[in-house]
């Protein structure tokens, strides 16, 4: 009778094999019980994975679009934070100013015009605004502060102002200076240093792109300057040793400021449909990434039960290999003598 047989290495060799096998089954099913999903995709579809694959690069665009779309909502929201506070210290200082000129006490008009100036730095500063690297009131220059200092501003204002001969000449001035086109040597060409280009277009969803406007060039922002710096002049001496006049420019720069304080809301408006549009896309967004998820899930799903089933066997086999290996590395010739 013949026999054939292997040694004893190559029978090692193919028990380690046996178990490496049994294990990697076993860590599958494993997988699949408790996850619900194949983990052999090409297998489960067939060796298609065409539609698996245009669902899965489809998800990719969309998160794609959840980055920009988030990004874009902090740049809108720290925008209204921003307009908000200059809006606020318009309608704060406004009626301070206003209620000063009326009294026509120079106590009061120093006092408020003081008030004035400092919180004309804070509005630049807001203009400055930097988020993440970005200077959000550029346009698209979003690399350095669009604003000079509000001390230079000033600076470049008084013999300007100051060579006027009347209060309503000053205020001209200020205002031409604020309002002259670029080129014009005026705020745009010397105090703003950011784009008149806006910040897009952003892509927040499929087919739909965001622009933002607003910068510190936008001539409604512009207009609460004006206020700030008419205050901060007459603090600074502007028609000093004539009452009268200073009373008067106090009073302009109150309505400057109150002023400014309507034609912020409208801003502020436009920022805000540009929040519900980043919202709605955001919303768009998940609704639709939920659906390929879903289906996603669906096409990769095994029965609970065939898996379990399948788990069970497998660990009878790697526990029948064990009790074999075990066996086997027993056996001694001695025993057989």
């Amino acid at each position: 009778m013949n026999y054939v047989s292997i040694g004893d290495m190559a029978q090692s060799f193919q028990l380690r094999q046996h178990n490496v096998q049994l294990k990697t089954v076993l860590n599958r099913l494993s997988e699949e019980v408790v996850t619900g999903q194949a983990q052999d995709v090409a297998e489960k579809l067939g060796g298609d994975v065409t539609i698996l694959a245009g669902i899965d690069r489809s998800l990719n665009v969309i998160d794609a679009y959840e980055v920009v779309a988030s990004e874009a909502g902090v740049l809108t929201s720290t925008m209204q934070a921003s307009l908000g506070l200059i809006q606020d210290l318009s309608g704060e200082l406004g009626p301070l100013l206003l209620s000063a000129a009326t009294s026509a006490s120079p106590i009061l008009v120093q006092t408020s015009t003081n008030d004035a100036r400092e919180k004309f730095g804070a509005l630049v500063s807001a203009l400055n605004t930097n988020v993440a690297g970005r200077y959000i009131f550029g346009g698209a220059e979003t690399g350095a502060p669009p604003v000079m200092d509000s001390q230079q501003i000033i600076g470049i204002l008084q013999p300007l102002v100051g060579a006027a001969s009347t209060p309503q000449d000053a205020v001209q001035a200020l205002v031409d200076w604020f309002d002259a086109p670029v080129g014009g040597g005026g705020f745009l060409d010397l105090a703003y240093s950011g784009s008149d280009q806006a910040i897009g277009p952003l892509r927040i969803a499929e087919g739909e792109n965001l622009t933002v406007g607003a910068n510190a060039a936008d001539h409604r922002i512009r207009d609460a300057m004006k206020g700030f710096a008419l205050a901060a002049l007459v603090h600074d001496g502007l028609f000093d040793g004539d009452p009268a006049a200073r009373t008067s420019l106090t009073n302009s720069a109150g309505e400057f400021m109150l002023t400014a304080e309507g034609s912020l809301s409208a801003l502020r408006a436009e920022i805000g449909t540009h929040e519900a549009s980043i919202s709605a896309a955001q919303a768009r967004n998940q609704a639709q990434a939920s659906s390929l998820q879903i289906v996603r899930t669906e096409m990769l799903a095994v029965d609970p039960y065939e898996a379990a089933t399948a788990l069970e066997a497998v660990q009878t086999q790697l526990e029948t290999l064990y009790t074999l290996t075990a066996r086997l590395s027993g056996l001694s010739l001695v025993d057989y003598i």
